[in-house]
């Protein structure tokens, strides 16, 4: 069950061919930046095209806590008045991130150098999920946090009154641990650093610069060695938000699995640290033409244009899950669908995610008759070819909006109707999924 609302049961069928546009909503994880960083900022912050789910909701909510003034003036368009590096006041109540692990480990990195304290909560899901991952870099700085057991929330963290800069490697891929540490770096003297073995998403490095800060990156044989030097003046910035590669993936496999199908999803960003299933989907045959390549908000884009298409299984290269890493439950979906085996490995941060995602997305596919192999670190899809899967299940989403839409779209092309326990957190990153599907033609239903 969702924090934000009751349960919603939801349903997918078999329907006709699907056609259109599918003006999918801007990403997720630069719309969390571009607020972040705006309220960091000295000046006015004007953000279009910003992403209006509940997870980027309530970092905005965030901001407004620690001081900076945040108003919507129009259909995704936003102004952030900032309050500078090391601006933040101390916040009055509890901050809840509600489903978001990106908009608490990204607003605890930018407030651990700063003498404040904070605690944050979040839903059920959240609370269990590890934030040792981040408090334990920001401790570097001098930060202290104290939580329940395991690292977990609710947790209140007390910023650093004198930081030092940090030289810290990364553990494991992940953009949420790099970013808390480039933003707590801010507020710290000297350099930070971070190096990363492999390369994760680089939306705050792109942002940062836009906003005027110093970032270098260096390819070493550590791997990508990325340098902050600290205490810059931010500058407010105009932010244009591109659409997100990730929401863009379910019309485009719900596309490509629903027989006649031909849609095009204008404006996704094709960065190339967030693009793998595209190059994933190609690989396995899918018929993906990028229209219109272009650069918006410094971010490189495209038009996609999806038709229905013959898929074969593949083994997916381990080194591109950090690219891709959010469209993996999709990606099994419509590896059901596909002739031959698809092999996914290097995947198990989907262990930690908004649920374990390869249990979850593992449970779901067997209980709709797919045959599945799992570890800990790989999932292991058997395909049924086209009609093959037979559905007729109800899955557990696990409070998890890429479950709940991943199921809907294998719905589309089972044999019997396939149901999700709870709709409802799919309103935390794609609170339009519904009405844009089914103005693409697809049959989802509310029970």
């Amino acid at each position: 069950m969702s924090a934000h609302g009751s349960p919603i049961r939801m349903t997918s069928r078999k329907g006709g061919p699907l056609s259109g546009v599918a003006a999918v909503p801007g990403d997720k994880s630069i719309s969390h930046r571009a607020l972040i960083l705006g309220a960091l900022s000295v000046g006015t912050t004007r953000i279009t095209g910003l992403l209006e789910g509940q997870d980027v909701l309530d970092t905005a909510r965030a901001m407004q806590a620690f001081g900076a003034t945040v108003t919507r003036t129009g259909p995704g368009a936003w102004t952030v008045e900032g309050l500078g590096v090391g601006g933040f006041a101390e916040p009055a109540e509890v901050i809840d991130c509600g489903n978001s692990g990106t908009g608490v480990r990204l607003i605890m990195g930018c407030m651990a150098t700063s003498p404040i304290s904070a605690t944050f909560t979040g839903d059920a899901s959240l609370r269990k999920r590890p934030m040792g991952r981040v408090t334990d870099p920001l401790a570097l700085f001098g930060a202290r946090s104290y939580g329940r057991a395991g690292g977990r929330l609710p947790m209140t963290l007390v910023g650093a009154a004198e930081p030092v800069p940090v030289t810290y490697t990364t553990p494991m891929a992940s953009a949420q641990v790099k970013s808390a540490v480039l933003l707590a770096g801010l507020n710290a003297p000297g350099q930070t650093v971070v190096i990363e073995k492999t390369p994760t998403r680089d939306h705050t490095e792109r942002m940062l610069r836009g906003f005027g800060a110093e970032v270098t990156v260096e390819a070493t044989p550590e791997g990508n060695r990325i340098t902050l030097t600290g205490q810059p003046e931010l500058r407010a910035q105009e932010v244009a938000v591109p659409r997100d590669p990730s929401s863009a993936a379910f019309p485009v496999c719900a596309a490509l699995l629903v027989p006649g199908s031909d849609i095009l999803v204008p404006g996704v960003s094709q960065n190339p640290t967030r693009n793998g299933l595209f190059l994933t989907l190609r690989e396995m045959g899918a018929d993906i033409e990028f229209l219109n390549e272009r650069e918006e908000g410094g971010e490189p884009v495209a038009d996609l244009r999806v038709r229905h298409s013959a898929l074969t299984g593949i083994a997916v290269p381990p080194e591109r899950a950090a690219a891709q890493i959010d469209e993996y439950p999709v990606l099994a979906a419509l590896a059901a669908c596909a002739s031959g085996t698809t092999v996914m490995r290097g995947v198990h941060e989907l262990r930690v995610k908004e649920s374990d995602r390869i249990a979850a997305m593992a449970r779901g596919l067997e209980a709709c008759g797919v045959r599945v192999e799992e570890d800990e670190d790989t999932l292991i899809v058997h395909g049924l070819g086209p009609d093959g899967v037979p559905g007729g299940a109800t899955v557990a989403t696990h409070i998890d909006h890429r479950i709940a839409m991943s199921f809907l779209v294998l719905g589309l092309v089972s044999q019997q109707p396939i149901s999700v326990d709870d709709g409802s957190p799919i309103a935390t990153s794609f609170p339009v999924f519904e009405d844009l599907m089914r103005q693409l033609g697809a049959s989802i239903t509310r029970d």
